[in-house]
């Protein structure tokens, strides 16, 4: 008799402003959390917020809406939560949008994740005037950026990004996306 394994979906909450310092947004205690929440297979990856976890439940907008909603109840604070497939995740590392750029000392390549749908339109690739970074693009509410820090910092770009955008966003390296990529795999 054959036997059909389901497989649950795979996700990654990116939490907003995690700071490893506060004791309630520790690894240890945002897996804690995201188990009582009734979530599978929880892991962190580095300390900056990014939960993975397996669920059966598919409507991302009302599990982000579930895990805001239980953040300040349960562990004190409140945090935008964008969460994001594996397929998502992939195939945006599958458009490559960085081409040949390299993250390294000099020069950051970071991931801004939208929750909603942005309004403001640029046109990419964009670089604000006076600024050391480098809008590439837009892909599945997510604008890839290249940032030179012989010139600026990333905290600089994620405050232009918020002027423009809002709050409801976040940013990860893209080292940090292939990182967790590769342990959502």
């Amino acid at each position: 008799m054959l036997r059909i394994m389901s497989v649950m979906p795979n996700y990654v909450a990116l939490l907003r402003g995690i700071a490893p310092s506060n004791p309630n947004m520790r690894n240890d205690k945002l897996r804690g959390f995201f188990e009582n929440l009734g979530f599978t297979n929880v892991q962190t990856v580095i300390s900056s917020g990014n939960v993975l976890f397996e669920t059966p439940r598919t409507d991302m907008p009302a599990l982000e809406a579930m895990i805001e909603k239980a953040l300040p109840l349960q562990l004190g604070f409140a945090s935008t939560t964008i969460i994001r497939s594996r397929e998502q995740l992939q195939q945006l590392v599958d458009r490559d949008p960085f081409k040949h750029a390299e993250h390294n000392r000099l020069t950051y390549l970071t991931v801004t994740f939208f929750k909603d749908k942005p309004h403001a339109r640029l046109k990419f690739p964009y670089r604000p005037q006076g600024k050391s970074y480098e809008l590439l693009g837009m892909y599945d509410q997510a604008v890839c950026s290249v940032v030179d820090l012989t010139g600026t910092k990333t905290p600089d770009l994620m405050s232009w990004l918020e002027r423009q955008y809002g709050k409801q966003i976040t940013t990860r390296t893209w080292q940090t996306v292939g990182r967790i990529l590769k342990r959502l795999d």
